[in-house]
């Protein structure tokens, strides 16, 4: 009997652990959604934060092909890619929606490079995913057998998204001033990785998942850091997006 309640309990916590893991990277981005639906206003949030973390989740698919890990991660791939798209519609929407000014459309087939991630319709940035999971693809699937290859895909797609702060930090390091950045954000990106990264030592994930997970706990703290280490200076700066570039 006590046995059976123990597995049970474990099957239980394992579930709980697998949904939080799935569910719980695309959490902070609803409250973005929210505001920016509500207030018809886009310019708060940078569209290179979900072009990172398309590219990042667009690899560890592709990582899973070569080197199986835990499905909880697929999973949680598959939805921020979904989650990220739908981002990118209603911040393009929003944007020719309010433009007083219209300018010229830019669309992916111009091929211009100065305009690249700033286009004008939803179906640019749809295709160039398509293209990017399609070469990506073809490449996996030609060099699966070699393990240096599928190596180096995922410490490229944890090391992508472990990096995405990085751009945050060095702007309030410029600024000295944390004005802008959401904390409670942070905070929530704080917990969920070190969520994350216990999960990734528990289960034995791969060693990518595991020092990436680590050095993106890493840079969330230093940034919580700085609050308090330019609170004195808060009210010298103009406010700074969110994990910008």
């Amino acid at each position: 009997m006590d046995d059976t309640y123990e597995l049970n309990l474990k099957n239980i916590t394992s579930w709980v652990a697998a949904s939080a893991l799935i569910f719980g990277a695309v959490i902070p981005y609803v409250p973005q959604y929210k505001e920016i639906k509500r207030k018809e206003d886009a310019e708060g949030f940078s569209l290179y934060v979900c072009l990172t973390l398309l590219i990042a989740n667009t690899l560890r698919i592709m990582f899973w092909f070569g080197k199986r890990y835990e499905l909880p991660l697929l999973l949680q791939s598959l939805l921020m890619i979904v989650a990220m798209f739908v981002m990118i519609k209603l911040c393009i929407n929003v944007q020719n929606r309010t433009q007083i000014i219209k300018s010229k459309e830019r669309v992916l087939t111009d091929f211009e490079a100065r305009y690249f991630w700033k286009w004008t319709d939803f179906k640019s940035y749809l295709g160039f995913m398509i293209l990017f999971a399609s070469i990506g693809g073809l490449l996996m699937y030609l060099f699966m057998d070699i393990p240096v290859f599928v190596e180096v895909i995922g410490f490229l797609a944890v090391l992508i998204e472990a990096m995405l702060g990085v751009p945050q930090f060095l702007r309030n390091s410029s600024n000295k001033s944390t004005v802008g950045m959401s904390i409670i954000m942070v905070a929530m990106w704080t917990v969920g990785d070190v969520f994350k990264t216990c999960y990734f030592v528990l289960r034995d994930t791969p060693v990518q998942f595991q020092v990436c997970g680590a050095l993106q706990v890493t840079i969330d703290v230093a940034i919580l850091a700085q609050v308090y280490l330019y609170k004195t200076n808060n009210n010298l700066h103009t406010r700074a997006p969110i994990r910008s570039d």
